[in-house]
C-alpha cells in the first residue's frame, strides 16, 4: 500500500502465528529538492523571520509577540484532535477564568478548556526547557498539564501507556 515516495517500508518479522509487519522508516535526514517556486517562498519566509527578529529587539516585552502565536498554535493543533474551539473562544475562556476562576468544566466551554490546557502546557514546556532537556520526564509533565480537568483525565495523565 506504500507508494514510491513513502517515508519507509514494511517488513515481515517473526514466523508462523507470531509473524507481523513492522514499518521501517527511511534514514534521516531525507533528501529534499526545491524547485524555483519553493525557493522563492523559502526566501520570503526567511526575510519575514528576519524582520520579525529585528522587531523583537525593539520590543521590551517579547511576550506581546509570542503569546498570540502560542494561542494560535494551540487552536490549530487542537483541531487535529477534533476540538472545535476558535481563537475567540480561547480568549473568552481565558478572560472568564480571570474573572471567575471557580467556573470550570461547564458543557459550553469543554473544548476551550482543552485548548487552554494546550496553551498552559506549551508555555510550561517553553519555561521548563530552560532547565530540562527534551526527555520522557518533560513529555510526562506536559501531558499532565494537557489533560488536567478535561475528557480523558482519568486515563493516567502524565504517565506513559503500558498497552
Amino acid at each position: 500500500m506504500f507508494t514510491y515516495d513513502s517515508p519507509g517500508h514494511l517488513t515481515s518479522i517473526g514466523s508462523g502465528a507470531s509473524r507481523y509487519s513492522a514499518f521501517i522508516p527511511n534514514p534521516l535526514p531525507p533528501c529534499v529538492e526545491f524547485d524555483a517556486d519553493s525557493l522563492v517562498l523559502l526566501c520570503r519566509a526567511d526575510q519575514s523571520l528576519g524582520r520579525l527578529a529585528g522587531i523583537g529587539h525593539f520590543v521590551k516585552n517579547s511576550t506581546l509577540l509570542v503569546k498570540p502565536l502560542v494561542r494560535r498554535e494551540a487552536v490549530l493543533s487542537s483541531h487535529i484532535e477534533g476540538t472545535e474551539s476558535g481563537l475567540d473562544d480561547l480568549y473568552r475562556y481565558e478572560a472568564d477564568q480571570q474573572l471567575f476562576p471557580a467556573r470550570k468544566g461547564s458543557l459550553d466551554n469543554e473544548d476551550a478548556h482543552e485548548v487552554y490546557n494546550y496553551v498552559v502546557a506549551l508555555e510550561y514546556g517553553l519555561h521548563r526547557l530552560e532547565s530540562l532537556a527534551v526527555s520522557t520526564r518533560l513529555i510526562r509533565e506536559l501531558h499532565h498539564h494537557l489533560m488536567k480537568g478535561v475528557r480523558g483525565e482519568q486515563a493516567t495523565p502524565g504517565e506513559l501507556r503500558t498497552t
